[in-house]
């Protein structure tokens, strides 16, 4: 499961458990996707890279700030992402990564509370895949060529902007915001 987003309230219990996994400001137990792919022929999807290629007239409007790279691997190296999370003090917290897991690989895990749609012209699939409240927390997969486009947003009803709105319905505003803008051969 990829690390969600960070938001203030959250951001203190997320540093003790990545120093109680690991991790760093880095991410936890990341690996250049080239040896990933020589050990496990496993890569993210190249040709967008959230870290740098989502811009500023995206982000401001959502209030999101303070990137912070977030690279994760699970199943042995498997399973990659790559990508940033970022926050808005007085809203949701955003996590914004490529990763290797297909439309079909999410959808087959059976994750709670999925529903299927077309975002920016790519097939897309939205899931309940954190411990936290449903209305709490949303993952967004939309589907590049080798794996997918992964947004997990934290949305604290007691986010003074956001938290009386549907996680699911600001991560689909934002997702279709950033799909927009991934270049068709990706």
């Amino acid at each position: 499961m990829a690390t969600r987003g960070v938001t203030p309230a959250s951001l203190a219990t997320g540093a003790v458990v990545l120093i109680l996994s690991g991790c760093g400001t880095s991410g936890c137990g990341t690996v250049s996707s080239s040896s990933a792919a020589a050990a496990n022929r496993a890569e993210v999807p190249t040709g967008f890279d959230p870290c740098m290629d989502i811009p500023q007239s995206i982000l401001d409007p959502e209030g999101l700030q303070g990137k912070q790279v977030n690279d994760f691997q699970a199943d042995a190296g498997k399973t990659l992402w790559h990508g940033c999370v970022w926050s808005d003090p007085d809203g949701y917290g955003a996590t914004i990564q490529t990763t290797n897991l297909t439309i079909d690989a999410v959808r087959d895990k059976h994750f709670p509370g999925t529903h299927e749609y077309t975002i920016a012209g790519r097939k897309a699939i939205a899931t309940d895949q954190s411990e936290q409240d449903p209305s709490e927390a949303c993952t967004i997969n939309a589907e590049p060529r080798g794996g997918s486009l992964e947004f997990n947003l934290d949305n604290p009803a007691s986010a003074p902007k956001t938290g009386r709105t549907n996680t699911c319905q600001l991560a689909r505003e934002l997702a279709e915001k950033v799909v927009s803008i991934v270049p068709a051969t990706v």
